[in-house]
């Protein structure tokens, strides 16, 4: 049996306000590669690329509001989506050498339940760590959202926030390919320009630059929104609920802007949910894993064809990982964080 070396990416604390990369910290153990005696249910993975999203800081609270199955606990190795490859498994399901994506840890090699594994890959001929995005979690829950949720009509105005994230530059091209205009928000010019340039978005502004959001929806949507697909939260929905047109549609993904607050911030316009006739609904992407199969029926043919750009930010080794965490609260990725953690 052999012991190798496993380094891991471990929670030192619960985290108050805004995540800091002391709030984690980076130790060397070992572990057996061996699964064992008379297990049938857990697998031995080898992680390739592990991700890095938004939500992975709401687990970090002691009383953690939201319920994925997994939580984080001090002294414990944060626990994400990721690419893995499998070592030994007790499970009949899996053997040596499949490549899988599911439910990891931040660490070199993990002992798993075989039903933290969610998918197989079979398609190979693209590059592995996009099944930590456009093929993983965060394309999943795009398109289930979008067109689950916001069921989209050609001719449709679309807005969405953090429109250059994991999750937004996707929800973007899906307007496009339905035939929609389509304008996203984002935090830095150099994302306004991948935005316009890169993913086809039809308009897309700085929010850091506007003083007054209604106005700037306004500018962008003088006939209103039929579909805001909502990242953000706080001010930013205030002022599109304003803007909605009557039955708009509010698929709720995310809402960073309110992760790291004490107190979150209060939206005073909610009663336009009344006035316009609007659909505002929270999802978990889990409920969308059963359409997998025909989201890469959809997907694949356009990546292929590059119909479908997709914008990755990736950085080397565990090491990377608690800046990497933090940046993304402070805006410093540029589309979907991954930790490139060992090569196949």
């Amino acid at each position: 049996m052999a012991q190798v070396r496993n380094k891991q990416v471990l929670l030192k604390n619960y985290v108050i306000g805004f995540p800091k990369e002391s709030d984690m910290e980076i130790v060397e153990g070992s572990i057996t590669l061996k699964v064992p005696e008379g297990s049938s249910d857990v697998v031995l993975l080898k992680n390739l690329y592990l991700s890095c999203d938004p939500y992975m800081r709401l687990l970090m609270y002691k009383d953690t509001p939201v319920s994925l199955g997994f939580h984080y606990s001090p002294g414990s190795p944060l626990t994400a989506f990721g690419v893995s490859k499998v070592v030994e498994s007790g499970d009949p399901n899996y053997k040596k050498d499949d490549l899988v994506w599911g439910v990891t840890k931040w660490e070199e090699y993990s002992l798993v339940p075989s039903a933290q594994i969610l998918f197989k890959i079979d398609h190979t001929d693209v590059p592995l760590s996009y099944y930590t995005g456009i093929l993983g979690m965060p394309g999943i829950t795009a398109y289930g959202g979008f067109f689950e949720l916001g069921c989209p009509k050609k001719g449709e105005k679309v807005f969405v926030s953090a429109a250059s994230g994991a999750v937004g530059q996707l929800v973007g091209q899906f307007a496009k390919l339905t035939g929609c205009y389509v304008v996203g928000s984002a935090g830095s010019q150099e994302k306004v320009d991948i935005l316009k340039n890169k993913l086809g978005f039809d308009e897309a502004f700085n929010y850091k630059e506007e003083s007054n959001l209604d106005a700037a929806l306004k500018r962008y949507f003088p006939e209103g929104i039929d579909i805001y697909f909502e990242n953000v939260g706080g001010k930013t929905l205030d002022a599109v609920l304003l803007n909605m047109r009557s039955h708009g549609r509010i698929p709720v993904c995310g809402m960073i802007s309110q992760y790291n607050l004490s107190q979150a911030e209060g939206v005073t316009n909610m009663a336009y949910l009344i006035y316009k006739e609007i659909k505002m609904q929270g999802f978990i992407v889990s409920q969308f894993y059963p359409l997998y199969p025909k989201f890469l029926e959809f997907i694949l043919p356009h990546i292929r064809e590059g119909k479908i750009a997709y914008v990755e930010d990736i950085v080397e080794g565990l090491e990377s990982g608690p800046a990497a965490l933090v940046g993304l609260f402070s805006g410093q990725n540029f589309g979907k964080k991954v930790l490139a953690i060992a090569p196949q």
